[in-house]
């Protein structure tokens, strides 16, 4: 297997690529789509919800926990997560910043 060298390309250009590789499942979307109707929830929701297996659901948590955008807070035996707001508004900052110069230009057919 190759080495990807992301030492190659600048902070922002990695983190953007971390942030994508998060949001490019389905499933995470799904997560977070149902934390963001009910603003927090806990594991066993998530499997009822979203209709995977609890260790599936538990691994997307932990990847979009990777990223910071969710967090967990122990109640009792069970985590309940949220969105982070902050980092929420963080990657969106990141995302517009990144998009906003291709979508100001003028439209040319290639």
């Amino acid at each position: 297997m190759g080495i990807t060298k992301t030492e190659i390309f600048t902070e922002e250009q990695n983190r953007i690529a971390r942030i994508a590789k998060v949001l490019g499942h389905p499933a995470r979307i799904a997560i977070l789509e149902y934390l963001f109707k009910i603003q927090s929830c806990i594991c066993g929701d998530l499997v009822n919800e979203i209709g995977l297996a609890q260790p599936t659901i538990s691994q997307h948590l932990k990847e979009l926990k990777n990223i910071n955008i969710i967090k967990g807070t122990i109640e009792g035996t069970s985590i309940c997560y949220c969105i982070d707001q902050e980092v929420l508004n963080e990657i969106q900052a990141t995302l517009t910043k990144f998009l906003s110069p291709f979508c100001a230009r003028e439209k040319k057919s290639c």
